[in-house]
């Protein structure tokens, strides 16, 4: 089959890893596959040098930008269903809120046979005004009319995405999210190689935050949590890998309160070097307030690093209380803290959580069954057109 994705732009993340792999896995299975993107990058990082190696076809369109920009709309929709028409693949697969919205449009202007969406995190949610949520509900009902079939990371997308009324709930499938998960092993030479660079002893305890530096990540709630944890646990550390606008930000809130010190900011890294640091942390907390399943916190629970995250979208999917780690409810900083201090003072308990963690995960989350998945429905769905 010519498959083709679509996704607005080639950032380290969550929705760009998954297609990268996705594209890679397709190719490694004989398919032809097309990948078209945006040109922005970010303070997150680029993954057009992994695309390129994916063995795809890749297309950039200059005018499929993140921001929302009438004119640059209609440019990138003309372009898509141009392209479309162009390139006759079989299955259009659309990634993110933008490319979802005009991928989906210029797919079905273009005639393709089977276009298929995915849900990596809602477009609307609880961090946006009532107005627009409204909005992207309206425009989300009308792109899911142009698709066949709606695939998201984890069980909670679906049910938010019925409740919104999206489309009937048997348009939707779980797939979950793969990743490479032989590169998150635990590693106790890793361990004390980071804890060294990081200038951390060996009795410290390291709780590690994985997120852009930006709002609605949970910085905030995570700085507010903080000073209770601190004063019960004096040996916590906290390393944030990351960057982003607001990186100056939470540095004069932590200068304010007295712990810029208690932080250390790794910045980005190299994809290939996030289970090698992982492994150097103790607890991994993701604060997010909206995500369609933390990647951040699987590739630390295939480490053996148990997780503390708000009880919001897929989380709870793979971090269940006193299984894998603490889930505590959406904003409650209090209970993160406590959260924070209960896994501190247990070494055992980090133990149990983070090994049920890796078995747990590594079935669940490796991509070449995320590819097998994705490439059955693939397969189903041109047959049923």
């Amino acid at each position: 089959m010519h498959i083709c994705h679509i996704i607005t732009r080639l950032i380290i993340g969550g929705a760009q890893e998954n297609t990268v792999l996705t594209c890679r896995g397709l190719v490694d299975k004989g398919h032809e596959v097309t990948l078209i993107a945006g040109p922005e990058t970010g303070p997150e990082g680029s993954l057009w040098d992994q695309a390129r190696e994916s063995g795809c076809n890749l297309i950039q369109v200059p005018a499929l930008h993140r921001a929302v920009r009438p004119l640059g709309e209609v440019l990138a929709y003309c372009k898509l269903v141009h392209l479309l028409r162009r390139l006759d693949p079989d299955v259009v697969h659309t990634h993110s809120s933008k490319a979802g919205i005009l991928g989906r449009a210029a797919a079905s202007r273009a005639d393709v046979g089977v276009i298929v969406h995915t849900i990596h995190g809602m477009s609307f949610n609880r961090t946006q005004t009532p107005a627009v949520r409204m909005l992207y509900r309206w425009v989300e009902r009308r792109a899911a009319k142009r698709c066949h079939k709606i695939v998201t990371v984890a069980d909670a997308m679906i049910d938010q995405a019925v409740a919104a009324e999206l489309a009937p709930r048997g348009k939707f499938t779980k797939i979950y999210s793969g990743m490479e998960t032989n590169r998150f092993e635990p590693d106790a030479f890793a361990r004390g190689r980071a804890r060294r660079a990081w200038g951390i002893e060996d009795d410290d305890i390291v709780v590690g935050t994985i997120a852009r530096l930006f709002h609605n990540k949970g910085y905030e709630e995570i700085i507010e949590a903080m000073p209770a944890a601190i004063a019960k646990e004096p040996k916590l550390r906290f390393v944030w890998i990351g960057d982003g606008a607001h990186r100056t930000q939470y540095e004069q809130r932590l200068d304010a309160i007295g712990l810029r010190r208690r932080v250390h900011f790794l910045g980005l890294i190299d994809p290939d070097q996030v289970g090698p640091q992982i492994n150097g942390f103790d607890i991994l907390l993701h604060a997010s307030k909206w995500e369609g399943l933390p990647r951040a916190v699987v590739q630390g629970l295939i480490c053996e690093v148990p997780a503390i995250t708000f009880d919001n979208d897929g989380a709870p999917e793979v971090v269940t209380t006193d299984e894998t780690g603490i889930c505590v409810p959406l904003g409650d900083t209090d209970a993160m803290s406590t959260a924070i201090v209960k896994l501190a003072r247990d070494r055992d308990l980090r133990a149990r959580l983070g090994q049920t963690g890796r078995v747990r995960c590594m079935a669940m989350f490796n991509w070449k069954r995320m590819v097998d998945e994705l490439d059955e429905l693939y397969q189903q769905l041109a047959e049923d057109v």
